[in-house]
């Protein structure tokens, strides 16, 4: 692991973690390329930053369930490969319903390129700090529909009060959101500006 790169949990004690694309349970249906462990890695500056964000959380009785941080370039590779493979169905509906896999590149779900490669970018939730449970937030992790974009409508007001509370959050803590994405959060401070990693998560 590169030297500026530490596990999550042993830099921030407490918080919770379920890395999606080391299991079956994400938009491929499989593991993911690069990802050998069920960690959570990312810069020392993006792991400190979310530390901060978890003590604003924990004020409100509230934690932090972190899904993605650093994300080797290969599992970026991987997901270019997977949108362009036929249609099988078998993730389609809990994870892009309205659109075809063709598309997702197109309307910016996946990407060549990736802030998680450069470790400055996090894909989390807020949930109950007591319980573990996650808030609701109107649709799961990689929900690429519309529903997910901040300001959506069709959300609960609940809904709609955890993503501002989850906000509020990061950006307070030195986090920039993405438009499409509730759940993700890229820090502005760039340790590693441009510099796309790929050494697995072991």
């Amino acid at each position: 692991m590169n030297d500026d790169f530490v596990y999550l949990d042993e830099l921030v004690p407490g918080i919770r973690w379920d890395a999606k694309y080391a299991t079956g349970d994400n938009f491929t249906g499989k593991p993911v390329d690069g990802y050998q462990a069920n960690r959570i890695v990312g810069t020392t500056a993006l792991c400190t930053a979310l530390g901060r964000a978890q003590e604003e959380a924990a004020v409100l009785g509230l934690g932090l369930l972190v899904w993605d941080g650093y994300r080797p370039q290969r599992a970026v590779d991987c997901f270019l490969r997977w949108t362009k493979q036929p249609e099988d169905g078998r993730t389609k509906q809990r994870h892009y319903p309205g659109i075809d896999r063709s598309e997702l590149l197109d309307r910016g779900y996946v990407a060549a390129r990736s802030d998680h490669s450069r470790g400055i970018a996090v894909d989390l939730t807020l949930c109950a700090l007591a319980t573990g449970e996650a808030l609701p937030m109107g649709g799961d992790h990689d929900l690429m529909d519309p529903i997910s974009h901040h300001g959506a409508e069709g959300t609960t007001p609940t809904e709609a009060r955890n993503r501002e509370l989850l906000r509020s959050i990061m950006e307070g803590c030195g986090f920039a959101p993405y438009t499409c994405e509730w759940w993700h959060y890229t820090l502005k401070s760039e340790p590693c500006a441009d510099v796309y990693f790929d050494f697995p998560l072991t």
